[in-house]
């Protein structure tokens, strides 16, 4: 199935309106701006108007938060076709956005897009007849240090070649948990090196989970850490350790 154009009409709904709990939300967003710019707020909105729909965003719901802004519809239908993080139609369960922009392309982006369409079965602008994918190709997503990037729904994943994006892919597939932020485990933006300043802040290299009985942190005495804290982990781990020193070195 192709994607990037507006549902048709057999999978627009004829109406929207916000749950009790999101009309409490979009409320305090209005709130924030000034009385008389209340339009301020149709970026928000529309979000929370997409977050609701199962991460699509029709056309009921732009007329919809258009009139609660009282606004011209028009206005809904632009802010929503120009920005992609607006979805027109259906996406799959995981919607890969697959960043092509320069930074990302000289880190060969290029074997990310081939990873992608390998292992998903589909490519930019389409969605996989299992409903399990939804590719897009879209603009710089604001981490090209740490390029080639792929936004999955909410999350980024970072420092990507051809190997880490198909078992990236593959534990979807499986439903595992899957590590976000860089896959080489950097810490933020540090250069791949590693730091070129205040270089005792590195962390040691991820450990293996330790077994029962031998030191390690509690996570790691009880059999493992999900991938999706390792990093936080091990950070906090290290600091621990530093503290531990200084505390040493004082007494």
């Amino acid at each position: 199935m192709t994607f990037g154009k507006p549902a048709g009409p057999e999978l627009q709904p004829a109406t929207f309106a916000f749950t009790e709990e999101n009309l409490s939300r979009a409320n305090e967003i209005i709130a924030y701006y000034p009385p008389g710019n209340q339009q301020s707020a149709v970026m928000p909105l529309l979000w929370l108007a997409q977050k609701q729909h199962d991460n699509w965003l029709p056309r009921a719901a732009m007329d919809y938060v258009a009139d609660m802004l009282s606004i011209p519809r028009i206005r809904a239908y632009e802010v929503a076709s120009f920005y992609s993080m607006y979805n027109p139609a259906p996406v799959g369960k995981f919607h890969l956005q697959v960043c092509t922009t320069t930074p990302c392309w000289l880190c060969n982006s290029d074997s990310v897009v081939k990873a992608v369409t390998d292992t998903a079965g589909v490519g930019p602008g389409h969605s996989s007849d299992d409903g399990m994918f939804t590719v897009t190709e879209v603009e710089c997503l604001g981490a090209c240090v740490n390029g080639p990037v792929v936004q999955v729904n909410d999350d980024y994943y970072e420092d990507l070649d051809y190997d880490s994006t198909v078992a990236l892919i593959n534990d979807l597939k499986a439903g595992k948990n899957v590590l976000k932020g860089s896959q080489k485990r950097r810490i933020g933006s540090m250069a791949a090196t590693g730091p070129t300043s205040l270089k005792d802040l590195q962390p040691k290299a991820p450990a293996e989970p330790a077994s029962n009985g031998s030191e390690g942190s509690p996570l790691e005495a009880a059999g493992g850490i999900p991938p999706e804290i390792r990093v936080a982990h091990d950070r906090a781990m290290h600091l621990a350790s530093k503290a531990q020193g200084r505390n040493e070195e004082a007494s």
